[in-house]
């Protein structure tokens, strides 16, 4: 399968790193021109040098904003109008006991992991409707669906981006911009190594056996019994972006291993 993006103008939130920096990769390998986000400058500068290092013949650009406020987001919208491919993927997760979680951490998930993806869809939508074409993405994840007992937050704010782009995908009925959901599972992410990095020294066992005993522990149903790579949840998303992927919207694309353990 050739996928051909060549002409397309891609922007992928929370880009700098980890499954955002992997997709974008991803995208600007198959010609899309790719739009990176993060927060600082320094960091958009940074993953814009490694991805032109990658690759030298594609076209990038960067925004640095806060895409968890609605300043952040306007901020994106003007210095970037319009896309024919969106990929919400900024988001933040921790575990947290429930009973410790307080209103301003709920809003704060809320604001980042939801709002964002609402209020970009919400904008650029309205373009590749009006032109008849488009692909929109949320990334989820498997913890929308087994809402883990250690994130219940962030689990809610996966659970909400399912129903969104579910029904994002209703809205934009019978036109050609498709609509779908990510779901990776535990991911080589980051923000996910970071995480087990610091559970590994904490316990005074290597990383490589944190990762082996987070999957064995917590996610005991995984078939693959290990992270998944960003390489590989690009994967799909790239997939999802082409033009061979124009009979799938309104679905939920899962890349988790098989953890999650139904059917459909």
């Amino acid at each position: 399968m050739q996928i051909d993006l060549s002409g397309l103008h891609a922007i992928i939130t929370g880009s700098t790193a980890g499954i955002g920096f992997a997709i974008a990769r991803g995208l600007a390998n198959a010609g899309a021109d790719v739009v990176i986000t993060g927060r600082t400058q320094a960091r958009v500068d940074e993953a814009i040098a490694a991805l032109k290092k990658d690759t030298p013949n594609a076209t990038i650009e960067g925004v640095a904003a806060d895409l968890g406020t609605a300043e952040g987001c306007q901020t994106l919208i003007e210095q970037q109008p319009s896309a024919d491919i969106l990929i919400n993927n900024v988001g933040i997760f921790g575990p947290q006991d429930f009973f410790e979680v307080d209103d301003a951490t709920w809003q704060h998930f809320f604001d980042v992991n939801i709002m964002s993806a609402v209020r970009l869809s919400r904008h650029y939508a309205q373009g590749m409707r009006e032109r008849d074409r488009g692909r929109i993405q949320f990334l989820a994840s498997e913890s929308g669906i087994n809402i883990p007992s250690e994130m219940v937050h962030y689990g809610m704010t996966k659970s909400a981006l399912l129903s969104v782009s579910r029904g994002l995908a209703k809205v934009l009925s019978g036109s050609q911009v498709t609509v779908n959901a990510i779901l990776p599972g535990p991911t080589r992410s980051e923000g996910v190594l970071n995480m087990l990095r610091e559970m590994a020294e904490n316990e005074g066992v290597s990383q490589q056996e944190m990762e082996a005993r987070f999957v064995r522990e917590n996610r005991p149903t995984s078939i693959i019994q290990r992270l998944a790579t960003p390489e590989e949840v690009a994967s799909m998303s790239v997939y999802a972006a082409s033009s061979q992927a124009s009979a799938t919207t309104g679905a939920a694309l899962r890349v988790e291993g098989g953890i999650v353990d139904t059917l459909t």
